[in-house]
């Protein structure tokens, strides 16, 4: 949805009806600029097209998401199981799910509003910007804030929301990277502990050439299964969100 906003506001960003001249030579001059500024309106769109999902990734859950997905994963001992694929599918719908208040107000504030034609493509870009940037407002701690406002060359805002999308965005990320280790700290402990008590109940038996992540694996799938891991995790990242 905020894909086609974009690309609806570049493709008409050459509006209105151009008068007729009578010099047949001006007519072809005006049709050439014409079709120069639309073939160069198109490749901004396929560029930005190409880079609108990674910008995306980095102001919305999905950085989060899918760290603690990777490290849940290292955590239990199965590297590849599931696969990348599988993380990234479900950290991408888990995105989805956390992001549609969001999701829904850039709709019906901005994208709707613009296709009936009742705002201009400034205001509707203004518009579908803000529920993004009050949602990163909301998840970045204030000193990460401060760290990419110090770096950067302009001056210190009164309030967090006069804060350029330009800063907000870096601090978020590495707002949302450290949240994302915390939490997977907490995630590793109940595992760590299994390993150690593998580890040691080898060593004590003498069994010293058994590798321990043989006999520790069926104890974490077991672990995770009785106490519905999955369920746990996912219960637990939609809750950080709100």
């Amino acid at each position: 949805m905020v894909l086609f906003l974009v690309a609806a506001f570049l493709f008409t960003g050459t509006g209105g009806a151009m008068a007729q001249p009578e010099e047949d030579g001006l007519i072809n001059t005006l049709e050439e600029g014409t079709r120069s500024n639309s073939l160069v309106q198109l490749l901004i769109v396929i560029t930005l097209l190409a880079l609108i999902p990674t910008v995306l990734i980095c102001m919305t859950c999905f950085t989060r998401v899918v760290v603690i997905l990777s490290f849940m994963r290292n955590a239990i001992g199965t590297a590849q199981l599931p696969p990348n694929q599988v993380i990234i599918g479900v950290a991408l719908f888990l995105s989805l799910f956390i992001m549609s208040p969001v999701i829904n107000r850039v709709n019906n504030e901005a994208v709707k509003p613009y296709m009936e034609g009742s705002i201009q493509r400034e205001e509707a870009f203004r518009r579908g910007l803000e529920p993004f940037r009050e949602f990163m407002l909301r998840q970045t701690e204030e000193k990460d804030l401060e760290l990419f406002v110090d770096l950067s060359s302009e001056e210190r805002p009164e309030n967090p929301e006069q804060v350029s999308t330009m800063v907000l965005v870096p601090a978020f990320v590495v707002s949302e990277l450290k949240k994302a280790f915390i939490i997977a700290f907490l995630i590793f402990i109940p595992f760590l502990i299994i390993d150690i008590l593998v580890s040691g109940t080898l060593m004590s038996m003498g069994m010293l050439m058994l590798p321990p992540m043989i006999i520790s694996l069926p104890f974490k799938l077991l672990l995770f299964v009785l106490v519905d891991g999955w369920g746990l995790v996912v219960r637990s990242l939609i809750s950080s969100f709100r």
